[in-house]
């Protein structure tokens, strides 16, 4: 064998070892952070749920959730109940809260039965449920936490987004959107309508709390349209539960 390809036979194993060197420092590196990684998505979690039913830090206009050192201790305090949803099976959960939607969603157009968590927190001497929604907005995925009293009437929101635009749709997170739907009903007249995010609401100060609507977010007519849209779809899964309240 010559020099020559003794050198491009090295190279190609050098280049090999190095491939293989990098893929299991990667592994190592993710395996590492995943304790850290699925931390940090339980606390999130916990903060979008209390925050829904009103336990936050909120001052007049911010939007603070309950601290990462207290989140722990505030959601086993609130969250009486973790409940899963299947079809007519309704159990306790205590890891309900980490299903995720989007895979329940994309079960459920498989042609299987979807999980639908649902959490259920007492505050003040009122109850709370509390259901996760996602659906999508104008560039990409939105979603949020929802709590309600047994009538379906909102108590609380907590909205979120992937990619929205800065300014516009991105505002769905924002207080003055958000506080908008508190009071608001799901029902009307006894069936479940949702609430639409309507442009010709004409109800600046959302004082009418039975027209199942809330004013539009200007310049973000589909992120909105997206909500209401995520809203209907997701929360009508639910009301064969909330019948069982009455």
């Amino acid at each position: 064998m010559s020099k020559k390809t003794d050198s491009n036979l090295y190279t190609v194993l050098f280049a090999i070892g190095m491939v293989l060197v990098v893929g299991a420092l990667l592994a190592f590196t993710a395996s590492s952070l995943r304790p850290t990684i699925d931390a940090n998505k339980r606390i999130e979690k916990q903060q979008n749920i209390l925050y829904a039913m009103g336990v936050n830090e909120n001052d007049e206009t911010s939007v603070e959730f309950v601290s990462k050192d207290k989140v722990a201790e505030e959601f086993a305090k609130y969250i009486k109940k973790q409940l899963v949803i299947e079809g007519d099976n309704v159990s306790e959960d205590a890891k309900a809260y980490l299903i995720d939607v989007k895979k329940q969603q994309t079960a459920a157009k498989e042609g299987k039965t979807r999980k639908l968590p649902l959490f259920v927190g007492e505050k003040e001497g009122k109850t709370f449920y509390i259901a996760p929604i996602r659906g999508k907005g104008l560039w990409d995925a939105i979603w949020g936490y929802v709590a309600m009293d047994k009538n379906m009437v909102v108590q609380g929101v907590f909205f979120d987004h992937k990619g929205e635009t800065p300014g516009l749709g991105a505002n769905i997170k924002q207080r003055y959107f958000m506080d908008d739907f508190i009071g608001e009903d799901l029902m009307n007249n006894g069936s479940f309508k949702g609430i639409a995010v309507s442009k010709s609401n004409n109800d600046p100060k959302n004082e009418d709390k039975n027209d199942n609507e809330v004013d539009a977010i200007a310049g973000a007519t589909i992120t909105g349209d997206g909500v209401a849209a995520m809203l209907k779809s997701e929360l009508a899964l639910y009301v064969p539960y909330f019948k069982t309240l009455k």
